[in-house]
């Protein structure tokens, strides 16, 4: 079978690791293989441990190679923690041809032009994502190729990451064994597993929530218009628990997963009474009891703080409340029950529950979102250029840097 009709995907998360192999069925993509190991090795989402998220990966890729009996060679993985960002940019060149005509040399020379703005010396510029271009003051222009002008300018978001946490990220899958086929952010990844055109087009936020970070996509008019990742989980959440309850953190997720929830059920008969009714949970040696107000009283500050960062990133780009698409909630912490609710309250705006589509027999489960997209990244894989092929101007991301770790 050929190499275009098998696609993996390798999630490299904080608390766990999770691998998808999908196999083509005519015009359909469905499962052939997944598996899912504890992680070790990385610290809020940024591999600190080359050698032990190595092993990890050698253990996941080895597992789903015997449940499929097929070996895996490349994966597209992905990139998370709150080192990665992007910042506005624009830049502005004279064309070069004497008729004026815009070249895709022009468009380079413009975005290369972008770069040239101050950060810390530890980051790197991985990638120019494309707004907007302008042609002598002519705005809104997506692709300038072809087009006259004297002046070209480019208006980009710059995606920059720690220059060491890349380098950790792709040596340890590297020493894997496998190959890399595209390096691609965990948010934006969920947002191709979960988001639709027309939600990009309307203008939308995802928020993933995982276990250590949480991050943020905005999109409008199809395009990223903002990306941020905040060092806070639903890992954060089990640990107030743990605290909070003073458990162990194996019962607080337990708790957490069983009874934790934003907010009171406003259909009970008798709310009072509903939250202060004693709930027993028994571990080996004890009992532990709490009511249902005692768990909101301690979830309820901790996912407020997760969608303050929300808003404020949203204030920032002037789009607070001003998505028509909503939000979508995806990751693990997306299942915590009535955070769909509490976020629509919080935000004033829609709000849903992102479950990733694209491949055929997974479960809805929203924590499957990244690895789904990273399979999905897979499925416009083009073997001989080495780069992603019709997924556009964020397909590219990463070609240049992930070409010289290639083995």
């Amino acid at each position: 079978m050929s190499r275009g009709n098998i696609v993996t995907g390798l999630d490299i998360g904080t608390h766990s690791i999770k691998a998808l192999v999908a196999q083509r069925k005519g015009k359909d993509w469905e499962i052939l293989s997944y598996a899912e190991v504890p992680s070790f090795g990385l610290r809020k989402g940024a591999v600190v441990s080359v050698e032990e998220t190595s092993k990890n990966v050698q253990m996941i890729i080895s597992g789903i190679e015997k449940d499929c009996n097929r070996r895996v060679g490349s994966v597209s993985v992905n990139i998370g923690g709150s080192h990665l960002y992007v910042t506005p940019s624009d830049g502005i060149i004279s064309v070069s041809r004497a008729d004026q005509v815009i070249s895709r040399e022009d468009i380079d020379r413009v975005l290369q032009a972008t770069k040239a703005i101050n950060i810390s010396k530890n980051d790197e510029v991985l990638e120019v994502i494309p707004r907007e271009y302008i042609i002598d003051d002519q705005k809104g222009i997506k692709n300038p190729e072809g087009l006259t002008g004297v002046r070209l300018e480019a208006k980009v978001l710059l995606l920059c990451y720690f220059q060491s946490s890349f380098t950790n990220l792709t040596q340890a899958v590297l020493n894997s064994r496998l190959q890399i086929k595209d390096v691609v952010p965990s948010v934006l990844a969920a947002a191709k597993a979960v988001l639709t055109p027309q939600q990009k087009e309307l203008g939308v936020a995802l928020i993933d929530i995982g276990a250590n970070t949480t991050s943020l996509a905005v999109f409008e008019e199809g395009d990223l218009l903002h990306m941020a990742v905040f060092p806070i989980g639903s890992a954060n959440i089990t640990n107030d628990i743990a605290i909070g309850l003073k458990t162990e953190i194996a019962i607080a997720e337990s708790v957490k997963k069983q009874h934790g929830t934003c907010i009171f059920n406003k259909s009970e008969k008798d709310k009072k009474d509903q939250s202060r009714k004693k709930i027993e949970v028994f571990d080996k040696s004890s009992a532990l009891n709490f009511t249902k107000k005692d768990l909101v009283d301690i979830i309820e500050p901790r996912v407020s703080e997760i969608l303050d960062l929300v808003q404020k990133e949203l204030k920032r780009i002037n789009k607070q409340g001003l998505l028509p698409a909503g939000v979508v909630l995806t990751g693990g912490g997306a299942k915590l029950p009535k955070i769909k609710e509490f976020t629509k309250e919080t935000l004033k705006l829609a709000c849903e529950i992102g479950m990733p589509k694209g491949i055929i027999g997974l479960q809805d489960d929203p924590a499957l979102s990244t690895v789904v997209g990273l399979a999905l990244e897979g499925v416009d894989f083009d073997p001989e250029e080495g780069i992603l092929g019709g997924a556009g101007k964020l397909g590219s991301m990463f070609k240049k840097i992930f070409r010289a770790f290639k083995p």
